[in-house]
């Protein structure tokens, strides 16, 4: 939850709950595919959301949605580069945290956990660039016009990118397929 201060300007701070706040479920699912690490995706997000709001002034419009996810890329960006500077600790509670869901029988829940650990492990091995242009188009569903606006890339480039990230995908399902008979 975002808690806008008193100090903003009682319109800026409707515009902004009307005009960004409805895609702060897309900058969380996109933090999380950047960063690969659920805390640190929550401390992007939260980052991004204060940075939206103290530059909302200078939004003139536009794509609110393409806007902010760019403010979540370049922020992850930011903390990424912050944190490979330092040491990093390992930590397993990703994985501690996975718990099979009790709707399913233990097979299908399994099957599914293996599908969804495979696929995200393919998309982890995709290069950053390729990655985030395939996040953006599959799961966020924007357009290639706004990827290319949130990338900062022409469109011809994000398509592409968005080739080779499926290409690269599929070859590691026939990997994973090859793997398994």
């Amino acid at each position: 939850m975002v808690i806008l201060s008193r100090a903003t300007p009682p319109i800026d701070r409707a515009r902004f709950e009307a005009e960004i706040l409805p895609h702060l479920d897309s900058a969380s699912n996109f933090a999380r595919w950047m960063v690969r690490d659920p805390g640190l995706s929550e401390d992007v997000v939260q980052e991004a959301m204060l940075r939206a709001l103290t530059y909302f002034a200078g939004f003139r419009g536009g794509d609110g949605r393409a806007w902010l996810l760019q403010i979540v890329r370049n922020t992850a960006n930011s903390m990424l580069a912050q944190r490979q500077s330092q040491p990093q600790a390992a930590s397993d509670e990703a994985a501690a945290m996975n718990v099979a869901d009790p709707a399913h029988n233990p097979e299908e829940a399994a099957s599914a956990m293996q599908g969804a650990a495979l696929l995200a492990r393919a998309l982890a091995a995709l290069p950053d660039e390729l990655r985030e242009c395939l996040v953006l188009r599959e799961l966020e569903e924007l357009s290639y016009k706004q990827i290319s606006e949130v990338v900062g890339v022409p469109m011809g480039t994000v398509m592409s990118r968005l080739w080779r990230a499926r290409q690269a995908l599929l070859g590691a399902d026939a990997g994973g397929a090859a793997h398994a008979s």
